[in-house]
Formats: C-alpha cells, sequence, structure tokens
C-alpha cells in the first residue's frame, strides 16, 4: 500500500510538472508574439525617422536655393542633422528582433549608415565645392537604397515565413515568389523615376528635379512596402 502510495504520488508530481511545463510554454509563446509586435512597431518607427529626416535634409536645400534660409542656416541645419541621424542610427541597437529578424535589422542599419556617411559627403561638396564629395555621396545614396532593399526583402520573407502561432506548425516556406513580383516592380518603378528626372550624363537638371527624383524613388519604396506579402 506504501508503495503504491509513493507512485501516485510522483505521478502527481510527473503530472504537474508536464501540466507547468505547458503552462510555461504557452506563457513563453506568447511573450514571444509580443515581443514580436513591439519589435516590429519600434523598427517601423525608426525607419519611418529616417524618411522623414532625409526628406528634411533635401527641402532645406531647397529653401536655400530659393533664398529662404542663408547658407550658413544651412550649414548650421546640416550639422544638426548629422547629430540627429546618428541618434536614430544608434536605437537600431535597442531593439530585440526575434532570431529571424536580425538579420533585416542589421541591413536596414547599415543602410542608415551608408546614407549618413552620403548626406556627409554630401555637406562637404556643399562647404567646398569638390565635386568628389558629391560623386562619393551619390554612389553612397545608391549603396543605402540597395541595403534598404535586402532589408526589407530579408523583413517581408521572415515576415511571411512565420506562420501564426495558434497553428500547428511554427514555420512555412515564404512567399518568395511574390515578394520578387513586387520588389520587380518596384525597382521597375525606380529606373522610370530615373528615366523621367536624371539627364544623360547621370545628373540633375536642377535642385528641384532632384527633390522630385528623391520624392519618386520615396514614393516606389512606399508602393514596395504597402504592397509586400
Amino acid at each position: 500500500m506504501k508503495k503504491k502510495k509513493i507512485q501516485n504520488i510522483i505521478i502527481a508530481l510527473i503530472a504537474i510538472f508536464i501540466i507547468g511545463s505547458i503552462a510555461t510554454y504557452s506563457y513563453s509563446v506568447e511573450q514571444t508574439k509580443q515581443k514580436g509586435l513591439q519589435f516590429g512597431i519600434e523598427l517601423e518607427q525608426i525607419q519611418e525617422e529616417v524618411q522623414k529626416l532625409q526628406i528634411k535634409f533635401y527641402s532645406e536645400k531647397t529653401r536655400w536655393n530659393e533664398g529662404d534660409i542663408s547658407k550658413k542656416e544651412l550649414l548650421e541645419y546640416y550639422e544638426k542633422h548629422l547629430k540627429e541621424f546618428k541618434t536614430i542610427i544608434s536605437k537600431y541597437d535597442e531593439l530585440t528582433p526575434p532570431e529571424l529578424f536580425k538579420s533585416s535589422v542589421e541591413l536596414l542599419k547599415i543602410s542608415s549608415e551608408t546614407q549618413l556617411e552620403s548626406d556627409s559627403q554630401f555637406i562637404e561638396w556643399m562647404k567646398t565645392g569638390d565635386e568628389s564629395a558629391k560623386i562619393r555621396s551619390d554612389t553612397q545614396f545608391q549603396e543605402a537604397l540597395e541595403y534598404e532593399m535586402l532589408g526589407l526583402v530579408e523583413f517581408y520573407s521572415a515576415k511571411t515565413g512565420v506562420k501564426n502561432y495558434d497553428e500547428g506548425e511554427k514555420f512555412e516556406a515564404p512567399q518568395s515568389g511574390l515578394t520578387q513580383k513586387v520588389i520587380q516592380v518596384s525597382e521597375n518603378m525606380k529606373n522610370q523615376c530615373n528615366i523621367e528626372f536624371i539627364n544623360e550624363s547621370g545628373e540633375f537638371d536642377s535642385d528641384k528635379i532632384e527633390i522630385d527624383w528623391f520624392n519618386c524613388i520615396n514614393e516606389a519604396e512606399k508602393w514596395k512596402i504597402e504592397h509586400l506579402p
């Protein structure tokens, strides 16, 4: 009888352990879901901050061209811009992305860092008139866009590869076909922007045209983000 009682106690303890493990697992899954949602919101906020900062960066030059601000005021703003940009970039390191999304965060961070360097070279060109600085700025701007595209591909591939935790399985194959089609359409839109606004020498005929090109590229990016699965 005593032996049977001990066995019953052991079985009861095992049952309690199993139930506790399930509860802990369910809690862990729920926590993971919440962290994932929070991460997505925080990353989106960072990308929006970067975009708004870049729009203002180019619009301030337009204000200077139109005589609304002096060159001294423009350069003072540019110095603030660089500091603010560095602060925004530091926010990538504060994110706690799920494992699947770490590579996308790294690529988006590299994109922003490359854009920052592009802006620095652009400012150098504005200060000194050094055309080589402008060329470096343009090259780095293009590289920043490419890194951003890669980051977005990584992000949405990971996003579409994760099934709802309420379903039986955790992962499914990413919808790479649709993703690639959306990216291709977006790239075609950007090519049209280049054809419309960039002259045969690979330059802009005016600062206004450069702003229009920048906005056109942004619209293509916005379309891509809205249509990626």
